[in-house]
């Protein structure tokens, strides 16, 4: 049952709404994985780092809720549930407890690479079929690589 109908095909409805999905997913784990490492930081390095992953984790959020909106206003429902977004997720796992400053930063870099190429890859499928749900993982992809550029450069 929907409740929210779309101007959308049910096709094109279908593939917006599993990039979107997969999107919700990817950023939810991105916040997650951003404030484990930003708990267990340790190292020469740990104040930078430890603020620059608090931003991760704010624009992870943001978009997140932007990105489930988006899901929401087109019929979609937005799964945001760990089950969900365990099995599901990009990233790799977060080893336990302490985390160098080095490894810390190395972490990112791979979840932000995974996570935007992902995001390139939803921004190609909604080309067509929905250029408003394009221009929001534009502008998440925009904000995602910016923060993999200052990591890549803090690990050169």
């Amino acid at each position: 049952m929907s409740v929210v109908r779309s101007s959308l095909s049910e096709e094109n409805l279908k593939l917006v709404g599993e990039a979107l999905q997969g999107a919700l997913v990817d950023l939810v784990d991105l916040s997650l994985v951003a404030k484990q490492v930003h708990w267990n930081i340790v190292g020469p390095r740990f104040r930078s780092v430890h603020l620059q992953l608090d931003e991760v984790v704010a624009t992870a959020r943001q978009h997140s809720d932007t990105v489930a909106e988006r899901a929401s206003a087109i019929g979609v429902t937005p799964d945001g549930r760990a089950a969900t977004v365990a099995g599901t997720s990009a990233i790799g796992p977060v080893p336990n407890g302490w985390i160098k400053d080095t490894d810390a930063v190395r972490l990112l870099v791979d979840a932000l690479g995974a996570v935007s190429a992902r995001m390139r890859e939803r921004i190609e499928v909604t080309d067509e079929p929905d250029p408003v749900t394009q221009d929001v993982l534009i502008q998440v992809a925009a904000d995602l690589e910016k923060h993999a550029w200052m990591f890549q450069a803090e690990s050169a």
